[in-house]
């Protein structure tokens, strides 16, 4: 599985950004996918997850009301629409997968830099 983010960017505090998560390869046995961030000197954090069939979100407290997880099963594409934008959710943004075996496959994007200005 290959990820590919895109969309990142400069938004003034307020604004809205929409990121883009293209998968490929062995995109049918994905079992879920979501979107971490790493701000600088912070560890990685999940901020929102979606079931392959989009029936089944969650979000982390801090985007809970702003951020929008979704996905496009036929394209293949993840989506997370981010209105409100504060200057704490400047990071770089990566997109991730999961195959549910019996050893769990992880797969990562490359990450995509948000920088929130004031």
């Amino acid at each position: 599985v290959q990820l590919v983010e895109s969309g990142g960017g400069l938004v003034q505090a307020g604004g809205s950004l929409r990121l883009s998560c293209a998968a490929s390869g062995n995109t049918f046995s994905i079992n879920a996918m979501g979107w971490y961030r790493q701000a600088p000197g912070k560890e990685r954090e999940r901020i929102a997850a979606i079931s392959k069939s989009g029936g089944i979100t969650n979000y982390a407290d801090s985007v809970q009301g702003r951020f929008t997880i979704s996905i496009d099963d036929a394209k293949n594409t993840m989506y997370l629409q981010m209105n409100s934008l504060k200057l704490e959710d400047t990071a770089v943004y990566f997109c991730h997968a999961v195959i549910v075996t019996a050893r769990p496959q992880e797969y990562w994007g490359q990450g995509t830099q948000v920088t929130v200005s004031s």
